[in-house]
């Protein structure tokens, strides 16, 4: 029986953030500071520049949208100083924000820095290299001016400028975002020439910003998700006493020895191996055309796992004996899963080229122990194993019931959704690829580095686009859900799960961040609920395909 398992993450991960802001400009300047000797004096004034914004956890809870289709002015000024926040440094004078909305949840910032503030910035670079400028025949800190810029450079002083009005403004032109800024998102977008050039002619500059922030939910209508109607499609072979009959056949099975089959033909309950090659089969011999997903050299077959293969395969090879051929033609029904197969006429030729029969033990209560360690009648196996796939069947169905009402969420939401977030969810989603990869087949370094790079990335991230975006729809889905009809569970709840996730880290000795893990549980937690409460209210009804 196969069973559907899909791995559905409930909500995007937008941890507890630092933008970090790192200009890629960063200045070195060589004139002889000495008399004696050359020194490197370096202005990195942005490097490893931070603003900590607020805690912000989940997309669904930030309240505070761009509604806002115009361009508005404000001025930014230091707010209040409120107890537990970091203070911004008060300016001069009051810079000129412009916001703009921006396609994909992105607004951007045009910050025009007046005189003032580039004038004070200005001093306070010049100040700091007096105090640190070392000029034979003048005392340090008592150098003039126009001598200092004539060592340092009028141009290299002014990017020096340009880079303190930058990391004391940033924080003012965020002001209004740092609640609702994603992490990470934040960039200078003007380029450093054409402010380096207007602040040489103007003592002035502006520059622009662009960052992501929260989207903002659309629900087709406010009630939508509370009347769905489900129909959830159910595998045929998704069947606990089907499955528990044939697992029990195979445990029995694996009890057997293997024999050669001398005196007769391949009957069911035998084992062959098969060499089978396929054409088309086409009344204009010239148009035939080999059929290579139908051909294997030395396939073992199971008369009694039939079903998996070609309707009327077996019954054309039935009688076969080792080093027999046979030629017969079979068609591919509509419904065969490789598409470009569905339909076509074959010709199959099949040789034998060994064949087996079975020895088995005879089925009494003396094997139970055998087939299930524990067990000591075949009774209460068959019953063991029926209830371990009857669990088995209803998570399947769970599963599929649970992908259909995510599927729903999504066509009922329209999120335009951050370019960051994206990025994000489409990393999360290939590492998790990789892994399985991994897992699977033991990838070596070279293969794990190709899989890994910038460029296998991106070719995932595009190839994917349509499913991440599915993704990220379900999950800021759920989130909102569980936000507005006020779902919860206790803090004892979560803890006692995060105490199960650090002891399973633990037991396989990884590394773990507990605030990760405990934000992660809740995350899950909160789906979970979300789920269970949509499907007390669906109208929920299940077919079997």
């Amino acid at each position: 029986m196969e069973l559907c398992c899909v791995c559905v993450n409930i909500k995007p991960k937008i941890p507890t953030f630092t933008f970090t802001f790192t200009f890629t400009h960063h200045y070195s300047f060589s004139n002889n500071l000495h008399a004696s000797s050359s020194k490197s004096l370096s202005f990195g004034y942005l490097s490893n520049f931070k603003i900590t914004t607020k805690p912000h956890h989940k997309l669904s809870c930030v309240s505070r949208q761009v509604k806002s289709k115009n361009p508005k002015r404000r001025a930014s000024s230091p707010p209040p100083a409120v107890a537990g926040e970091s203070k911004l440094e008060r300016l001069p004078a009051d810079l000129k924000v412009t916001e703009a909305p921006e396609p994909n949840s992105r607004i951007r910032l045009t910050v025009e820095v007046p005189e003032k503030v580039c004038s004070d910035s200005y001093r306070k670079v010049i100040a700091q290299l007096m105090k640190t400028a070392e000029i034979r025949g003048f005392q340090r800190g008592k150098v003039p001016e126009d001598i200092l810029i004539r060592h340092v450079g009028e141009k290299e002083i002014q990017q020096a400028t340009i880079e303190s009005v930058l990391k004391r403004t940033l924080p003012h032109s965020m002001s209004a975002l740092t609640d609702k800024a994603l992490r990470d998102s934040v960039r200078i977008v003007s380029r450093f020439p054409d402010m380096l050039r207007t602040y040489s002619t103007q003592k002035s500059f502006s520059y622009d910003i662009v960052v992501d922030v929260a989207p903002e939910i659309k629900w087709i209508s406010e009630d939508a998700y509370k009347n769905l109607k489900i129909v959830v499609e159910i595998d045929s072979d998704v069947n606990a006493q089907v499955a528990a009959d044939q697992e029990f056949r195979r445990r029995h099975k694996s009890l057997g020895v293997m024999k050669i089959v001398t005196d007769r033909g391949l009957e069911i309950g035998d084992v062959a191996v098969l060499d089978i090659s396929a054409t088309t089969d086409e009344e204009d011999e010239t148009k035939v055309e080999k059929i290579p997903a139908a051909e294997s050299k030395g396939f073992h077959f199971d008369t009694e796992d039939s079903d998996k293969l070609l309707p009327g395969f077996l019954e054309s090879i039935s009688g076969m004996k080792h080093g027999e051929t046979k030629t017969f033609p079979l068609a591919f029904p509509d419904s065969w899963k490789q598409e470009h197969l569905r339909g076509v006429r074959a010709k199959f030729t099949v040789e034998c080229k060994e064949l087996f029969y079975r020895d088995l033990p005879e089925l009494d209560d003396s094997l139970a122990e055998k087939l299930l360690p524990g067990c000591t009648t075949l009774q209460q196996v068959k019953e063991l194993l029926l209830l371990k796939y009857q669990e088995a069947e209803e998570n399947a169905r769970e599963q599929a019931t649970d992908n259909a009402i995510l599927d729903q969420l999504c066509k009922m939401v329209e999120i335009d959704i951050p370019q960051s977030v994206f990025e994000e969810q489409g990393r999360q989603l290939y590492g998790s690829t990789l892994l399985q990869i991994q897992a699977n087949m033991k990838l070596s370094e070279e293969q794990l580095a190709s899989l890994s790079s910038p460029k296998a990335v991106k070719e995932y991230l595009e190839g994917q686009k349509d499913n991440i975006q599915k993704v990220i729809k379900q999950n800021m889905a759920v989130g909102d859900i569980f936000k507005r009809e006020n779902l919860g569970f206790s803090s004892a709840e979560l803890m006692k799960e995060v105490e199960n996730s650090i002891a399973e880290f633990k037991r396989h000795k990884q590394e773990y961040d507990e605030e990760r893990v405990k934000d992660q549980v809740q995350e899950i937690m909160e789906g979970a609920k979300v789920l269970e409460w949509l499907r007390e209210h669906a109208e929920i009804q299940c077919v079997t395909r």
